[in-house]
């Protein structure tokens, strides 16, 4: 099943059950007015919103529209919690390679997380206002989960029953402004922006064979300012599965319906030391950081510049017929004009 939030000038939009093929789109009031409300009463609403999308996958519907990804906010236009972690701990390695910094064994067994601000997500097709892009600006490419109610302290086999929707996510960066905040020792916070979401948020059962042991195992494609830029598999080297990374969250607290769970910074090892570009014939990157730590190791210093206002990003998954599965996150950085008046 897929799922979409369209804006309509509230703050929390209005849910629309979307077609496979991202192509027509319906309201369903009557089952869920929001993402919000569905996800409170999965157990309840699912059915229904499967009876409506078999129904609009067949054409039998008389009130279905045109599907419209500009016209939707990320499928949580705001959530009551949103925690990302640093699943693919290849990525994190590199980080700590790139500043001379050992590995500590403790990160291949219990995975990182920040909690980021989930009060103001950006809309899958709108601009990223910041009001500067001399703070190291970057995108980093992700997998996503939206659960239901976790109880806290439940294992990782069980966790996974709680996983209900999948969506790709955009978690921009500022790394200019990431040393100076963790040397605090109080992690992220100015550093760490509206994250953006994919327009259209699925069931797990839409990925066939490609969702298994709590993992998604395609290619995440971004593709900046034009140009391919990676191409990793979600599926592989992800050392904590969203299973545990859900578990992990819920070591000490409960989560709430709706609460997101990130998967961090796609990342594949590539089989080389300092893994390749696509120009070099390799998967590439999922951040601009990843790339400039690989310069650093491999040429002394970086040489990749991170974004500038007018840049874009595009991040999406395509199924093996090269079909959109969660529509695209498209978008450019811009300068902050300060708030309307």
């Amino acid at each position: 099943m897929k799922l979409a939030t369209y804006r309509d000038g509230t703050r929390d939009g209005y849910l629309v059950v979307v077609s496979r093929d991202l192509k027509r789109a319906v309201a369903v009031p009557e089952i869920a007015s929001t993402m919000q409300q569905a996800i409170d009463s999965w157990d309840e609403v699912e059915p229904k919103l499967k009876e409506v999308y078999i129904a609009l996958n067949n054409d039998k519907l008389n009130d279905d529209v045109a599907f419209d990804e500009t016209n939707c906010e990320s499928p949580l236009p705001r959530a009551y919690q949103w925690a990302d972690g640093s699943a693919y701990v290849n990525h994190v390695e590199l980080v700590r390679k790139a500043r001379g910094a050992e590995m500590p064994p403790s990160f291949w067994e219990d995975p990182l997380m920040y909690q980021g601000g989930s009060d103001a997500f950006i809309g899958p097709r709108e601009n990223v206002p910041l009001p500067s892009d001399e703070w190291g600006i970057d995108f980093e490419a992700e997998v996503a989960v939206i659960t239901n109610d976790v109880p806290m302290a439940v294992n990782a086999a069980a966790a996974g029953q709680h996983i209900k929707l999948l969506m790709l996510v955009n978690d921009v960066s500022l790394r200019g402004l990431i040393p100076g905040e963790l040397a605090k020792g109080f992690g992220f916070f100015q550093s760490k922006p509206s994250s953006v979401f994919s327009p259209v948020a699925i069931t797990p059962d839409e990925l066939g064979d490609k969702w298994q042991q709590n993992k998604v195992h395609l290619p995440l494609l971004s593709t900046y300012n034009g140009k391919l830029f990676g191409k990793p598999n979600a599926g592989e080297d992800m050392t904590f599965d969203f299973a545990q990374l859900v578990a992990h969250a819920a070591k000490s607290r409960p989560l709430s319906a709706g609460t997101i769970i990130g998967s961090g910074t796609v990342s594949n090892k590539q089989g080389t030391e300092h893994g390749s570009s696509i120009d070099e014939g390799g998967v590439g990157y999922s951040c601009i950081a990843e790339v400039r730590m690989i310069e650093t190791i491999r040429d002394g210093k970086p040489s990749t510049p991170f974004m500038s206002f007018g840049d874009s990003i595009r991040i999406e998954m395509l199924d093996e017929e090269g079909a959109s599965i969660f529509g695209a996150i498209d978008q450019k950085m811009v300068q902050y004009k300060g708030p309307k008046s």
